[in-house]
């Protein structure tokens, strides 16, 4: 009877276990198990302020994938690696913009599908891009005359 016992709780303490770390790697960003349902882009910008790392990518308004990889190549670009869901066909006309969340919320890359019939390989470069707007310099712009 003891021993039936301690084989129970042993039993489900691993079942926790195992459920506890299901959930640390779904709901962490570890694609340890999404990887296969990805493909990457990656996006050229002038300006990317506030973007962040896992930043969401969106297509009217649905999240479709998120900002793997954030780096500035030697001509001074900075690139964005997009994680896209396989079911979304980015075509090749297709056009990354840098939006925001409301006045003063998070960044997030939203994605215009073009009509093209090429679609974006695994690993391909999106250079149609509209760069971040600077809220900071518009205002001061405003502010002192200078808006043209």
């Amino acid at each position: 009877m003891k021993n039936s016992l301690e084989l129970l709780v042993g039993l489900f303490m691993i079942a926790g276990f195992v459920a506890f770390g299901y959930l640390a790697l779904q709901l962490g960003e570890v694609s340890l198990f999404s990887s296969s349902k990805n493909y990457t882009i990656t996006a050229q910008f002038d300006n990317i302020a506030g973007v962040k790392k896992g930043a969401s990518v969106q297509v009217s308004g649905v999240v479709v994938g998120q900002v793997s990889k954030i780096w500035l190549d030697e001509d001074g670009v900075a690139n964005v690696a997009l994680q896209v869901d396989k079911e979304v066909e980015l075509t090749i006309d297709s056009m990354a913009s840098v939006k925001s969340q409301g006045l003063i919320g998070d960044k997030f890359i939203a994605l215009s599908l073009g009509g093209d019939e090429e679609l974006f390989e695994d690993g391909g470069i999106l250079t149609d891009t509209e760069s971040s707007v600077d809220i900071e310099s518009l205002i001061s712009k405003f502010a002192f005359g200078d808006v043209k």
